[in-house]
């Protein structure tokens, strides 16, 4: 069993552009331990104020993972740490000469000194420590196993080899692991960052040396190429290794988006494991081969990992592909309009687009001569913007439900008038769908103050997505007007 510490809340948050508020990082975290995380890294408790806040509100849910914060070899960053009453410290100690020399300008005797006095300070008070070598992968190996020896001996738990710079090999990684793991009588864990995109590779070539944890983010987000991704290592361990973790991976593929829309990090839709496109098919033959055994082309079932399989309909489908989704969808056609949609299709095929199941829906209703009924309209909208004045949005939204119409109502602010006027649209919505924006653009057409402007959002619903533009000299009518489209056809 290999135990899994998750980093998201600390070196994942340390991605350019990302800063989570108290509120987004309980969320998180309790997603994190919903899904079996057996260590959360809460964050760095010396960070501000803010970052306190929020572990402290992690720390104060009673989650079954164990909570950690970031530290350095220093006593102020600990009193931090106990403040937010976590459980245990990850120490972070630099151990390469470049970092000693130039980052610490200190000597090795000196960085070793303050690492197992820090240790000492930290168990004294009660908290679990890691003890981790910063850029160890670039260290002194002698001195690296010194650090840790004498760390254990001052009471360090577990000790981590870090990556920092992602210059491990899976060919050193094992080699490094198997040496450390035989010489240190705690566990080992294993802290990889992906420069060199082997992040994953030597992950799992340390837990084959001896690693009994690895240190790992959602979406393998991190600073620059970002760090080991936890869903690729464990489902890597699971299926090809046949080594077990306490994950509950069906959950994966929510938590992945739960992280992406908190952080604003869009999901690559190539992403391994949790990917959009990690299931999907279009091509004819590895359509062909789907319908007779799903395993021909997909090497675990989609729903092991909480994602789905998606046919992508294009210029590469074939008839049967598209029988295939008709069925899947429960719509039948007559021969005419079945002929109808499938040359529609290759059509915008050979013009570069793909076939989304809600533009499939759009061509079957234009084939058929059928307006999908519009379930929201837009009644009133205002906005209020100025200097020295916040953005705030008022919309009033009409719904046709099930049984009944009624008025949706409300009010929110932004950071400009778009953003209020989104805002609000959401929060109207907030109790009928629960759509999020993943993507905004703005072009002008033509020149002058009163050109066009041509707004482009991609919104999703669960695993579907569609994408919508609109055209209006008004940037915020042309914004709403693509928002009420995309929530119109995903409903």
């Amino acid at each position: 069993m290999v135990k899994i510490l998750d980093t998201t809340l600390r070196d994942g948050e340390q991605t350019p552009g990302v800063s989570l508020n108290p509120h987004e990082k309980l969320e998180i975290a309790i997603k994190l331990d919903d899904l079996g995380v057996d260590i959360i890294e809460a964050g760095s408790a010396i960070t501000s104020k803010g970052e306190r806040e929020g572990i402290k509100a992690i720390t104060s849910q009673g989650l079954k993972a164990e909570i950690c914060s970031f530290t350095r070899a220093m006593t102020v960053d600990i009193d931090y740490a106990l403040e937010c009453n976590v459980d245990g410290v990850h120490l972070v100690v630099p151990v390469s000469d470049i970092h000693i020399k130039h980052k610490l300008r200190k000597t090795r005797e000196e960085t070793l000194k303050c690492a197992l006095d820090a240790v000492e300070y930290a168990k004294d008070h009660g908290l679990i420590v890691e003890l981790s070598g910063e850029d160890a992968t670039r260290s002194d190996i002698d001195f690296l196993i010194e650090l840790f020896k004498k760390g254990v001996e001052v009471g360090a738990d577990r000790v981590c080899v870090c990556d920092t710079v992602g210059v491990l090999t899976p060919e050193r990684s094992y080699d490094l692991f198997k040496r450390i793991c035989g010489e240190i009588s705690v566990p080992v864990s294993v802290h990889c960052h992906n420069d060199f995109g082997m992040a994953t590779a030597n992950t799992l070539s340390a837990i084959r040396g001896g690693a009994q944890e690895c240190h790992l983010t959602i979406n393998g987000i991190g600073e620059r190429a970002g760090n080991a991704s936890l869903e690729e290592v464990v489902m890597a361990l699971h299926i090809l290794y046949n080594i077990k973790t306490n994950i509950k991976t069906e959950k994966l593929y929510e938590v992945s988006r739960v992280v992406s829309r908190l952080m604003k990090i869009p999901v690559p839709p190539n992403k391994a494991i949790v990917g959009d496109n990690a299931f999907a098919h279009e091509a004819g033959i590895h359509v062909d081969g789907l319908i007779k055994n799903n395993q021909t082309y997909e090497p675990i079932p989609p729903e092991m990992v909480g994602n789905r399989r998606r046919i992508i309909l294009g210029k590469h489908s074939g008839k049967a592909a598209l029988k295939y989704k008709l069925d899947l969808m429960g719509v039948s056609l007559s021969k005419e309009e079945f002929e109808k949609v499938y040359e529609r299709i290759k059509n915008l095929g050979d013009l570069g687009k793909y076939i989304s199941d809600v533009d499939l829906k759009t061509i079957i209703n234009e084939v058929r001569g059928e307006s999908p009924e519009r379930k929201i309209q837009l009644d009133e909208l205002t906005v209020v913007s100025g200097n020295k004045i916040t953005p705030v949005a008022s919309i009033r939204l009409k719904f046709s439900g099930d049984r009944k119409e009624e008025q949706l109502i409300e009010t929110s602010f932004g950071v400009g008038p778009v953003d209020a006027a989104i805002n609000a649209i959401r929060k109207a919505l907030s109790s009928v769908a629960d759509i999020t924006l993943e993507e905004y653009h703005v072009r002008s057409i033509g020149s002058g103050t009163d050109a066009f402007v041509e707004v482009t959002v991609k919104l999703r619903r669960g695993h579907e997505v569609v994408e919508v533009k609109s055209q209006q000299e008004d940037i915020i009518r042309a914004s709403v007007d693509a928002v009420m489209e995309g929530i119109n056809l995903l409903i």
